[in-house]
């Protein structure tokens, strides 16, 4: 069995340090909400679904040692909480999910005490949790009516358990098509330069006893031209209205080599990767992290001192290249037309 991404026990957050894998299961203990906020930086938590769930309960550890005894000092705390948090990474639409999910509660029951008020975003948070994990269970139902029994399929960086509180997007999907005794093989990008397929992905789905084959990213063209590939699946940051997403860097490559060679390409995410404020991924704040991820692998530098280094994390995939959206509410196809592609299901 795996182990947990996120639990909740004896007062604080246990997140899984996802830094220390596959080299060690470390759990650290998240007592505030500077400690969440820094999980979520150094991508000790990581994964749009899983930073979501993670910045809820830290809202909640960064109020309940208030001593405020008015609505207004309450939310003042509050609101510093959620600003440090809302910082930490700026593409995962969860996280701002989560955050303007617990600040609306907060405005619904403007005429609470304090402490009552405490205890009602432990409880929404609480709930965010089990949600998360129903829709991933969702989410499997619907992703593996597409999976046929000796399917090979190709995955992108890590939207698995280590992404979620549940089984995952993509690989969720994968789970339950093998939980309905359909046999795949899975072909894992390593995923440069953080290496979230080759650390993550493909020990999460060793340990579920998944056949799975790690290859370069840049493999992926031989693969397919090789009749080696029958669909692929990967996760998501942030969805647009239209169908536009971004997910890790080097997905969009993935999806023009799928259009390409007539492969299937779908994405896998919760309704609440889905931000329909955002017309198309022109819109998408891309995040850029530290040159060291490019120039260091374990500590080790592999290039030139001084070099100048440019690390966008994530890239965005033009909604044309997309086969369908995957989500706890069905199946959906992106609309060439510029529409909410929420309006055209499969």
């Amino acid at each position: 069995m795996l182990p947990k991404t996120l639990e909740w026990k004896d007062d604080r957050l246990m997140i899984l340090d996802q830094t220390k894998l596959p080299h060690q299961v470390t759990y650290i203990q998240c007592s505030d909400h500077r400690d969440v906020a820094e999980a979520i930086k150094s991508m000790r938590v990581r994964g749009a679904p899983a930073i979501g769930v993670a910045a809820a309960f830290g809202l909640y550890l960064g109020s309940v040692d208030s001593e405020a005894k008015s609505y207004r000092d309450f939310f003042k705390e509050f609101a510093e909480a959620e600003k440090e948090l809302s910082l930490t990474r700026p593409t995962a639409r969860n996280l701002f999910w989560a955050l303007e999910r617990m600040k609306n509660l907060l405005e619904k029951n403007r005429d609470e005490p304090p402490e009552k008020l405490k205890m009602l975003l432990l409880r929404e948070a609480k709930m965010i949790l089990r949600e998360d994990q129903d829709l991933c269970r969702k989410i499997g139902e619907n992703g593996a009516a597409l999976i046929e029994d000796g399917d090979r399929i190709l995955t992108h960086c890590n939207a698995g358990s280590l992404a979620t509180a549940g089984i995952g997007t993509a690989l969720g999907i994968i789970y339950t098509a093998l939980d309905e005794g359909k046999k795949v093989k899975v072909y894992a990008d390593e995923t440069r330069p953080a290496l979230q397929g080759a650390r993550l992905t493909v020990w999460e789905l060793i340990q579920a006893g998944v056949d799975t084959t790690l290859v370069c990213d840049s493999a992926a063209g031989i693969l397919m031209r090789g009749k080696m590939i029958d669909i692929v699946l990967v996760g998501a940051d942030r969805i647009a209205a239209n169908g536009d997403f971004a997910n890790k860097i080097g997905t969009y490559n993935l999806a023009i080599l799928a259009k390409e060679h007539g492969i299937p390409f779908f994405v896998a995410a919760p309704y609440s990767t889905i931000d329909p404020a955002l017309n198309s991924g022109n819109d998408i704040q891309i995040e850029e992290r530290e040159a060291r991820e490019v120039t260091h692998i374990s500590g080790q530098r592999i290039a030139p001192d001084g070099v100048t280094v440019y690390n966008p994390v994530f890239d965005v995939t033009p909604h044309q290249y997309v086969d369908g959206i995957i989500t706890d509410q069905g199946l959906f196809k992106p609309n060439s037309e510029g529409k909410n592609f929420l309006d055209r299901e499969v």
